[in-house]
């Protein structure tokens, strides 16, 4: 399966396998199209990317779809509150390189000025949609799956599709209030089963740890009529496995076309900590048998019982950006891929470290959103969400690339699927954990928690 406050830590300064460095925190920058633009001001985008043709689809083995189940989408959502102008898109993929990332950054910087540390690109991880440029850190993993070459024509397509979402919301901008709440679903299983030898294969244990809770931001147009929902829950998009070879959002995107429908705006799909959680129907052959549309109801359903718990919204917006690069040890021997240089470095006593980006966004003093690159483990954005000291937390995944997944120490010791994909030591979960929660509880905020 896939593989699918401003408190820096001190850089310590003799790296070891334990060691971690928040190298890089950058200021806030502003982001206003217009600057006399004044109050809380967003818009929303859909934009369809479904190929015309035939692609290799991304997840499990090299395969080439047939059709076409349900189409995909990019959502992009930007919000503005007369400083800073922060981008978000959800897209119907599995993973990109960080590579892809960079030059979609880029581009928008270059053709929009926006800053990188204001675009996220997260997305929902269905294992039923086309691959997006280069293979990235997967190559060096599964080298024999890509003996193709990916299709730039349509990731051509893509970026574009992209640039010109996010340009068409800047131009429909306009007043909107802002809500948050929280929701639960159980859509989700953690899949780590273990063996009688305690060894981890991939399957099901309903015992082992999980993260139900639904993040929800909610978007209204300033007289309170819904103009958007961003529903944030961890869930791998394999409820179709390899044999399937239909174009699909999998799970993540029949939810959001359901909840669309009843609703009748837009809803931005972000995925959590979804390393070991799987939908509770996983890797069936195809839609019927896989109860695909039950999720409509398992998390559907969940996802407008909790917008429905919004009851207040506010129009007093504050956005705050910032980035930190975490470094940790990789694993001894573990080669690299070329397209990713700038994130690793080699320690004067000879240590290759992996330079792990993460982004934040704070919404006023109750809000604080973190995103990696990462199929990160459950447990770990569960405790940093224990520990931040803002009554809302969320973890945005497979934000901005993909650079493997990250478990905890003691999931290590258990082997399984996830440790071959895997770049990380063992001091990986406690590098990343320890840097991002000195980062929250650096910031003010509210003692409440909800």
């Amino acid at each position: 399966m896939l593989f699918f406050q401003n408190h820096i830590p001190t850089f310590k300064r003799q790296v070891g396998l334990l060691a971690v460095a928040v190298l890089l925190l950058f200021p806030i920058r502003s982001q206003a199209i217009n600057p006399r633009a004044t109050g809380f001001r967003a818009a929303v985008v859909k934009v369809d990317v479904t190929p015309e043709g035939h692609q290799m689809l991304l997840g499990y083995g090299a395969r080439r779809s047939t059709g076409v189940l349900d189409r995909i989408y990019h959502r992009i959502t930007v919000l503005d509150d007369g400083k800073t102008q922060f981008v978000l898109v959800s897209s119907d993929f599995a993973v990109v390189s960080p590579s892809e990332y960079d030059k979609v950054a880029a581009k928008l910087k270059s053709q929009l000025g926006i800053d990188p540390v204001n675009f996220w690109w997260t997305l929902t991880h269905t294992h039923s949609a086309p691959e997006v440029g280069p293979p990235g850190l997967p190559a060096l993993f599964m080298g024999e799956r890509y003996q193709h070459k990916f299709d730039s024509d349509y990731t051509d397509v893509v970026e574009k599709k992209l640039i010109d979402g996010v340009a068409e919301a800047r131009k429909k901008l306009e007043p909107a209030r802002l809500g948050v709440g929280w929701g639960m679903a159980q859509a989700n299983i953690n899949r780590r089963a273990k063996g009688v030898d305690g060894k981890a294969f991939l399957g099901m244990d309903p015992d082992g740890p999980v993260d139900r809770r639904i993040g929800m931001l909610r978007l209204d147009k300033a007289d309170g009529t819904p103009m958007a929902l961003i529903s944030n829950y961890a869930i791998h998009g394999t409820v179709m496995g390899g044999e399937n070879l239909l174009i699909s959002g999998d799970a993540p995107g029949v939810v959001a076309q359901y909840v669309e429908e009843q609703l009748g705006i837009p809803l931005l799909f972000i995925n959590g900590a979804a390393g070991n959680i799987a939908p509770i129907y996983s890797q069936y052959a195809n839609h019927k048998i896989g109860r695909l549309h039950q999720f409509k109801t398992l998390l559907g359903d969940k996802i407008i019982a909790a917008n429905q718990s919004i009851k207040a919204t506010t129009a007093e917006v504050s956005l705050k950006t910032a980035s930190l690069v975490v470094e940790t040890p990789r694993k001894p021997e573990l080669g690299w891929v070329d397209d990713l240089k700038d994130y690793t470095r080699t320690t004067k006593a000879g240590v290759n470290m992996i330079k792990l980006p993460v982004r934040f966004l704070q919404i006023n003093d109750d809000i604080a959103i973190w995103s990696a690159p990462l199929e990160l483990f459950c447990e770990i954005s569960n405790e940093v969400r224990d520990r931040s000291p803002f009554p809302y937390t969320f973890y945005f995944g497979y934000g901005n690339g993909w650079l493997g997944y990250l478990l905890t120490a003691e999931e290590i010791t258990h082997g399984g699927y996830e440790i071959t994909v895997s770049p990380y030591t063992p001091a990986a979960a406690k590098d990343l954990t320890e840097s991002v929660v000195n980062y929250l509880q650096g910031h003010p905020a509210s003692s409440r928690k909800p």
